[in-house]
């Protein structure tokens, strides 16, 4: 059966039903059809008798049914015989990365997230061979069942006869681009994709930070890394999926949205599955159980003794009062006359009032690299819950490779405060490391004194001044990365700060 031959309702396999015609072109039919076996819909490739690449995307096909990584399109059957050749592949519902940019750029952190689940699936598919090579926003799903799947993988390479001497390189732009596009809501590319042109100047695309404002310096930096290498010339450009994956690795990932619970629709299965169900014969709901409060009896006896106890009460407090107005009457009378023998009782002290400032904003802050450090996650470090964090970015040493003396996570306290107490939470997953604590009433970096420092960056550490040091801004001053996950990399899980009344 040749895919000219091929119309709707025709089955391949004794199995799989086509339905309708999504795409045709050199030679190759995509259909979306039934697999009457499961009951689920299925994507197929049809091709020509004489279509010139067959044994290639067969090939490819099979190797792609191996991958096990669920974010990748799965593979179900892939045949090739004379006149009867196709590939039957998992059929993806959703928004694709272009219907998710179409009214402008994704949050910064969502693009970012989306792509590095792509670069992870990606790397997967590296180590076993197979590369995609036609990365478009068309190939990046947010599935209907919210989750990442990345469509074409090796397939659509050879159906549109793309090649490359760099795989690797070349799927690194091409997540580079995705991400550009996802950030910046525009397409750094030749091709007409249906998205507004990436900005060029002086012969390059800008960065995403000059087309879009807000895109963190990071994830600028990122994506120049993998797309952009001349425009940050200073850094190592990235050559693999797998390199860019791991400079993603921190982004939060896409959660699903919450979706409202509807009543079930009664299913009818087959017979032959045993399951078929008639609205008379599905169980009735159970008995809601209506808990009632257990009440104390009401009180049957006892007036009497209520009765006396009351008067009891009512003599003392009488008595009482007498007793005092004596007590005033006396000293009344005695005013003025010295009284000797009698020596003042020395005032306890007492610990000083403290009350708790909660930060009026606070920032990553890096003023010896791009401005800021990981800002997008600052308000973590103050929400006061220990699942969220603020950390650096991951360096190579503990010196921030050289490029720079210091980052950290500044508080704007909203006035001036004289600081008694600061309880920094850096988590228990590094060690080493120093932190300077600064305090001032200017965010310049020399105009912060140093207040305190800490010479290891794991646990929560508590300082306590002697006396309250004032200030409007508090800085947690990263001098010294600790260790993490065989990298350098700060952390904050919670600062707390308490001030003088």
């Amino acid at each position: 059966m040749s895919s000219s031959a091929v119309e709707p309702g025709a089955k391949l396999a004794e199995r799989f039903r086509l339905e309708d015609r999504v795409h045709e072109s050199g030679g190759a039919t995509l259909w979306k059809a039934i697999d009457e076996v499961l009951a689920r819909p299925v994507a197929v490739h049809t091709f020509d008798p004489d279509f010139p690449r067959l044994n290639e995307v067969v090939s490819a096909a099979r190797v792609a049914s191996r991958l096990t990584d669920p974010r990748l399109t799965q593979v179900f059957d892939a045949t090739e015989d004379d006149g009867h050749s196709y590939v039957v592949s998992e059929w993806v519902s959703g928004e694709t990365l272009t219907d998710m940019i179409t009214a402008g750029p994704l949050e910064p952190e969502r693009a970012a997230a989306l792509v590095a689940e792509a670069a992870e699936a990606l790397a997967h598919a590296h180590e076993a061979g197979l590369a995609h090579l036609c990365l478009t926003p068309e190939h990046l799903v947010w599935t209907a069942g919210s989750t990442v799947k990345l469509l074409g993988l090796g397939i659509d390479a050879v159906l549109m006869d793309v090649t490359s001497e760099e795989p690797d390189r070349a799927d690194t732009e091409g997540l580079g681009r995705l991400l550009y596009a996802g950030l910046t809501g525009h397409w750094p590319g030749d091709e007409d994709l249906g998205l507004p042109p990436a900005p060029v100047d002086d012969g390059h695309f800008c960065t995403p930070r000059q087309v879009t404002a807000g895109v963190p310096g990071y994830l600028d930096t990122i994506t120049c890394r993998a797309l952009l290498p001349e425009a940050k010339r200073a850094l190592t450009p990235f050559t693999t999926p797998a390199e860019l994956a791991e400079a993603l690795s921190s982004v939060p990932r896409p959660t699903p949205m919450p979706v409202p619970m509807t009543p079930m629709p009664q299913v009818a299965a087959s017979r032959s599955e045993g399951l078929e169900t008639s609205a008379s014969q599905r169980p009735a709901p159970p008995p809601i159980q209506r808990v009632q409060q257990h009440r104390p009896p009401p009180s049957t006896g006892g007036g009497v003794l209520g009765k006396v106890a009351m008067t009891a009460v009512v003599l003392l407090v009488m008595a009482a009062v007498g007793l005092g107005a004596w007590t005033l009457g006396r000293s009344i009378g005695n005013a003025g006359t010295p009284t000797a023998g009698v020596t003042a009782t020395p005032t306890p002290t007492t610990a000083v009032a403290t009350r708790e400032v909660k930060p009026q904003s606070v920032s990553g802050f890096d003023p010896l690299g791009d401005g800021e450090e990981r800002a997008d996650l600052a308000l973590n470090a103050v929400d006061g819950k220990p699942s969220t964090d603020w950390h650096t970015q991951s360096y190579a040493s503990a010196d921030f490779g050289r490029l720079k003396e210091g980052v950290g996570l500044l508080l704007d306290l909203g006035q001036s405060v004289p600081i008694k107490q600061v309880t920094v939470d850096f988590g228990g997953e590094s060690s080493g490391g120093t932190v300077e604590l600064r305090a001032g009433d200017s965010s310049e970096l020399n105009s912060l004194s140093v207040i305190h420092k800490f010479t290891d960056a794991a646990g929560k550490k508590t300082f306590n001044a002697d006396s309250p040091q004032k200030g409007r801004y508090l800085l947690v001053w990263f001098t010294k990365l600790p260790t993490y996950q065989g990298k350098f990399r700060g952390t904050v899980l919670d600062v707390k700060v308490l001030a003088t009344k």
